[in-house]
């Protein structure tokens, strides 16, 4: 038997006027993911628990069947883990975007996030652009005395460790809940180090603002990566092993550090795609390949698939983006995976789910209960009309299905625990 959960990250959401009171997961055309619902098994779960924060760290863990309200620090440690970090204690490793800024000549602390991914920066401009930062005499001699060190990816999504900070009661915002918004009452604060961070952050602007990579963009029409911004500090932290735990080997596929960390902190593997990108124009059919092909390995009966797309695509306020990637999750993806699955010839039980809510409506995450569909190939096996819900994969058909309060237990209900 294999196990796979494949997370359509965002990709739940509340109905949207535009679409005709339609959310953009029952707008998309899903033929395949309407199938697999209709002959399996829909429902809802609440992957993020009540009083913790809405976000993909916390939603995954969960889906992943670690109670965040246990097991949770901050966001960039895992990223730290996925990312071959190693944070020793004392450490405090944050999240480090590049955002973009508005333009203009009004003071610092009254400008607007436009982007959390400074236009969707991404490849060699997102290394050359920090380089370009880390190189400058004035925030070298700046991060030393705040005892911050900086590892790049090649992507808007960095990270930054400082050594010897007390964080304690020290709040940082997600970039991508306020955008939008004027910057001011979002900066780090209610700690000593949010000055030292702060300090960093402004600076950041200003040798960034006129760098000629964000020249160049600017006459392109793109927005410019013209800040740093820190968030989701956090420190070391453990997982009980994933095998240990439920008796399944695996590994995870994603083109984001999160995902991996957390496979890494659990014990599981992580393997990449060339063309996965983290964005819509991320390789589908490349992904579908590569769980196939891990699945394919003596031993290994457990693979996580995530997509990043349609979240990215709704912080970018992006509702069309948004729905061109949940169509394409299922024609190029899980199409794909499931016809490979059938081909190899083992029974398969596969959970389709997004982590969280992402809203058209705030383009930030919600913590409410999301859609889930759970399809077991055996079904199909008896040469009658599969036994299921009947219902196309839409958020309000699954809130007709079974509801669990624990999003922790749902991976349990995957592998058939008792």
């Amino acid at each position: 038997m294999k196990y796979i959960i494949v997370i359509g990250d965002g990709m739940a959401d509340n109905p949207v006027p535009d679409l005709g009171g339609q959310t953009p997961l029952a707008y998309a055309q899903i033929p395949r993911m309407d199938y697999l619902a209709q002959a399996g098994e829909l429902g809802t779960a609440r992957t993020i628990p009540e009083g913790v924060a809405p976000g993909s760290d916390t939603a995954i863990l969960s889906v992943f069947g670690y109670d965040p309200r246990v097991y949770y620090s901050g966001r960039s440690p895992f990223e730290a883990a996925g990312s071959g970090v190693e944070l020793e204690d004392g450490d405090v490793s944050y999240r480090c975007n590049l955002v973009a800024l508005e333009d203009g000549d009004m003071p610092y602390r009254e400008k607007k996030i436009l982007s959390h991914s400074g236009g969707a920066i991404e490849g060699e401009n997102a290394i050359a652009l920090m380089e370009w930062l880390l190189a400058d005499s004035r925030f070298k001699a700046c991060a030393h005395r705040n005892r911050m060190s900086f590892h790049l990816n090649p992507s808007f999504r960095h990270l930054a460790v400082q050594k010897g900070a007390d964080v304690e009661g020290l709040i940082t915002i997600p970039p991508h809940d306020h955008l939008g918004e004027t910057i001011g009452s979002l900066l780090p604060s209610a700690s000593p180090v949010a000055a030292e961070l702060n300090t960093l952050m402004e600076l950041s602007h200003e040798i960034l603002d006129r760098c000629p990579i964000n020249e160049k963009r600017r006459a392109e029409g793109k927005l410019p990566a013209n800040a740093i911004w820190f968030w989701a500090q956090g420190t070391a932290i453990s997982l009980p092993d994933f095998k240990a735990k439920y008796g399944k080997d695996g590994f995870v596929l994603s083109a984001v550090p999160l995902v991996w960390g957390i496979g890494a902190l659990a014990g599981l593997r992580h393997t990449t795609v060339p063309g996965a990108t983290g964005e819509l124009d991320t390789d589908y059919e490349g992904k579908a390949d590569g769980i196939l092909e891990g699945l394919a390995q003596q031993g290994v009966a457990f693979a996580m698939l995530h997509v990043e797309a349609p979240d990215e695509c709704t912080h970018n306020g992006d509702t069309q983006g948004k729905i061109q990637a949940i169509e394409w999750l299922d024609s190029r993806c899980i199409s794909r995976l499931v016809d490979g699955l059938s081909k190899i010839g083992d029974d398969f039980r596969l959970l389709i789910l997004s982590d969280h809510k992402t809203l058209t409506s705030t383009r930030g995450h919600d913590g409410d209960p999301v859609p889930y569909l759970l399809y077991d190939s055996r079904n199909a096996h008896k040469g009658e009309k599969p036994p299921g819900s009947g219902l196309a994969f839409t958020e309000a058909n699954a809130a007709k299905g079974p509801y669990f309060a624990d999003g922790c237990r749902l991976i349990e209900h995957l592998f058939e625990i008792d």
